[in-house]
């Protein structure tokens, strides 16, 4: 399979596993902060960036970000969008961008701690900024509740790259063995194999040739 279209067939597989997720695990984690939900919808956003990108992410994050916004979380409206793609927009950027040069677990690590710490971040500011403005509410409002925003993140986010963590390779073979994609590095070291096969029986003939022309 080719793989343009095996990224489009793992993408949608994912998108549409992530709106499942949205609606089967959900619910809040501090009764202070209730209108606040945990849910694993972001796993297979993280899954696909560490398979594809933070492009690809990004784009499957946003089209998530969409159906979740109008079916699932319908209730949140506009502000639960742009919310969500902020929080998981940025994680994606981030641990993409750094798993994408150095794939290894160390790498790995590294691209899940950061990504979860730029969320908890952005979005103390975008908090602030955006809910006083959708949720008329003021901001001495935002800032009482600040502290409890922050945990929850901290456990959204940590939580969800623990999973992803925890799924990543096996995820990964399984959906080569599915669609049926060669690893690269096999393929080019069988290739290797193969020419080196070839030259050594070109040699080997040559050497024959050479030595009935000397007999």
């Amino acid at each position: 399979m080719k793989s343009s279209t095996y990224k489009i067939c793992v993408l949608g597989i994912m998108g549409a596993l992530s709106s499942v997720l949205a609606l089967v695990v959900r619910f809040p984690i501090f009764p202070q902060v209730a209108f606040l939900e945990y849910d694993m919808a972001d796993v297979p956003i993280f899954l696909s960036t560490y398979m594809f990108g933070s492009v690809s992410g990004l784009i499957l994050a946003a089209i998530v970000c969409l159906i979740q916004g109008f079916t699932v979380s319908a209730s949140s409206g506009i502000y639960g969008i742009i919310m969500h793609f902020i929080a998981t927009g940025t994680y994606v950027f981030v641990s993409g961008l750094i798993y994408s040069k150095h794939r290894n677990i160390k790498g790995a690590i590294v691209a899940l701690v950061s990504g979860s710490l730029a969320w908890v971040l952005v979005m103390i500011p975008a908090n602030l900024i955006i809910t006083p403005l959708f949720m008329g509410v003021t901001v001495e409002v935002v800032l009482d509740l600040l502290l409890w925003i922050v945990l929850f993140n901290l456990i959204k986010a940590f939580g969800n790259s623990l999973i992803t963590f925890l799924l990543y390779k096996r995820m990964s073979i399984l959906f080569k063995k599915l669609f049926r994609v060669e690893d690269k590095k096999k393929a080019v070291a069988a290739d290797s194999d193969s020419q080196t096969s070839l030259n050594e029986i070109k040699s080997a003939d040559k050497s024959d040739d050479d030595n009935r022309k000397i007999s």
